[in-house]
């Protein structure tokens, strides 16, 4: 399991607006009415600076956040209380995270899931969740898949700035471990206007569909479905970020 985000959780934001999140919001309210379930109470797991969980407050839904960052959780917070959105954000382990009390769905979005390094923490992450889901509730979540690891991000350098940030993602993928480590170097300008300078090193696992599907089944999951997030149709060889939605 990664460490905390530390350095990340100041830029976290800044890095995340090329992501469509309204869209994936969008999309997990109608995987909600598809299924005819109507949530009250919503665990989003590793919920970083609350860019789902806000959204999903916004909308009405009472939302529980865990995340294994104090940092992250830092940022969430002061967010919810400038939105005055009461939302309940807890410091927890997803491997091993308690709750008083049992919810109506759990959501985990951008690349939670690939945190998980190893298949043992897997399954007892998909045991928890459906331990603390009421009959019937659902599991939203999504991967980067293998395709995305091993042809798009590969062994390629990125960087990004801007006039208060930048950082430089070193990648490589094992196709044997089916792991992918990326090293990222932080610059953050200070109120000195220097740059102060960090890294860190991030690793997920590369988990193929039929695999988290098996998981899914061993742990007591049915109704299984699969979407590609680009356009949340059939999933395809080249998708590169996928959606599962299962049933408790």
């Amino acid at each position: 399991m990664h460490r905390a985000y530390n350095t990340f959780a100041q830029v976290y934001d800044r890095f995340m607006m090329d992501m469509p999140v309204n869209d994936w919001v969008s999309f997990i309210e109608s995987l909600w009415a598809l299924n005819s379930h109507k949530p009250n109470l919503v665990l989003d797991v590793g919920c970083g600076t609350g860019v789902i969980s806000l959204p999903l407050a916004e909308k009405g839904y009472n939302i529980i956040g865990i995340d294994i960052s104090q940092d992250m959780l830092t940022m969430a917070r002061l967010k919810a209380e400038s939105a005055d959105l009461n939302i309940l954000f807890l410091q927890q382990d997803m491997r091993t995270f308690e709750l008083y009390g049992t919810v109506d769905s759990v959501v985990c979005i951008c690349d939670v899931i690939n945190y998980l390094v190893g298949y043992t923490d897997l399954h007892r992450f998909f045991t928890l969740v459906h331990n603390y889901l009421n009959p019937g509730g659902l599991f939203i979540f999504d991967i980067s898949t293998e395709y995305k690891y091993r042809e798009v991000l590969s062994n390629g350098i990125f960087c990004d700035i801007d006039e208060s940030a930048a950082y430089i993602w070193e990648n490589s993928f094992d196709p044997e471990v089916q792991i992918n480590e990326y090293h990222v170097t932080f610059f953050i300008k200070n109120e000195y206007s220097n740059y102060d300078r960090s890294e860190e090193v991030h690793q997920l696992k590369a988990f193929s569909i039929k695999d988290i599907k098996s998981t899914l089944e061993l742990t007591g999951f049915s109704e299984i479905s699969t979407y590609d997030a680009n356009d949340f149709g059939e999933v395809r060889n080249e998708s590169e970020r996928v959606f599962f939605s299962s049933r408790a």
